[in-house]
């Protein structure tokens, strides 16, 4: 079942010059259709100005596309009285977890976007909870969210979307301004929201290596899909990748490099540990 399907959706952006007149028309997507079912984990790449950002906003009717049509759980995004239950079926993680974060407290912070949907309080409270532990920072519910690392505040800030129980998560580049510890921590925690929780994520990032886990990976380019298909398969068209200026997974492009020079290696090795493995079996050692 889609949870989200976007049909032949264009959008344009006005450039305006210093006077505030247009000097350009931008068209930032055209064409796309997408068609994301309920339970998947999704990556979508693209380098800057891809259109993937755009694409993002598109999904929880934070924009309207130009042309075509947005399908949130079967809800036409333009339908003003559709906005409500759209919003609270795809929640939207930012770049910047500050921007998100308004409590002075974590747990306060976490119940913010329950208490405006006007669950009883009873509930909040096991909202929050609940959250904060599948999250891994009930241990930090009492602390001030601006003493937490970079991370941490980032997986509050889903902590306080998977609050609202949405049935899926779109999230907009949401370790650009980590470090790669940090990186690592939001990647875990969505993994876990997918795996066990079954929420749907949509992650959108330029990070190749946050990918390899998706069940689905789509590759943006001046504003179209340019590729669509599983990590491996996507990862296996080096080439592909290299002329959209996109890199690749370091064991994927370790292994394409050997292949090229004779060596027999299967196409998209994901993982270290797979590489190693891989590299044995050629040389018959396992």
């Amino acid at each position: 079942m889609s949870i989200i399907k976007t049909d032949n959706i264009s959008y344009e952006y006005l450039r305006r010059n210093e006077e505030g007149n247009v000097e350009a028309i931008v068209r930032a997507i055209d064409g796309v259709s997408i068609d994301i079912r309920e339970g998947e984990f999704i990556s979508i790449l693209g380098g800057n100005g891809s259109g993937k950002s755009t694409l993002a906003k598109h999904l929880n009717a934070i924009l309207y596309p130009c042309e075509g049509t947005v399908y949130v759980d079967g809800k036409d995004t333009r339908d003003e009285k559709a906005i409500w239950d759209i919003r609270q079926c795809a929640g939207m993680i930012f770049q910047n977890p500050d921007n998100q974060i308004i409590g002075s407290v974590v747990e306060e912070d976490v119940g913010f976007g329950p208490e405006n949907m006007g669950v009883p309080t009873g509930e909040i409270r096991e909202r929050v909870d609940e959250s904060l532990k599948i999250l891994g920072m009930y241990e930090y519910r009492k602390h001030s969210p601006m003493r937490l690392s970079g991370g941490q505040k980032q997986r509050v800030a889903i902590a306080g979307v998977v609050a609202m129980h949405p049935k899926c998560i779109i999230m907009d580049e949401p370790t650009a301004m980590l470090d790669p510890s940090g990186r690592k921590e939001v990647i875990r925690a969505a993994r876990a929201l997918n795996d066990v929780e079954k929420v749907t994520i949509i992650l959108i990032t330029h990070y190749m290596e946050e990918t390899i886990y998706s069940d689905r990976i789509i590759v943006m380019n001046k504003g179209k899909v340019a590729m669509a298909g599983t990590p491996r398969e996507i990862f296996s068209r080096v080439e592909d990748l290299q002329e959209l200026r996109l890199t690749v997974p370091q064991p994927a492009r370790l292994a394409y490099e050997l292949k090229k020079r004779g060596l027999s290696l299967p196409s998209g090795i994901l993982s270290n540990k797979e590489f190693i493995v891989e590299l044995c079996r050629s040389y018959a050692i396992i």
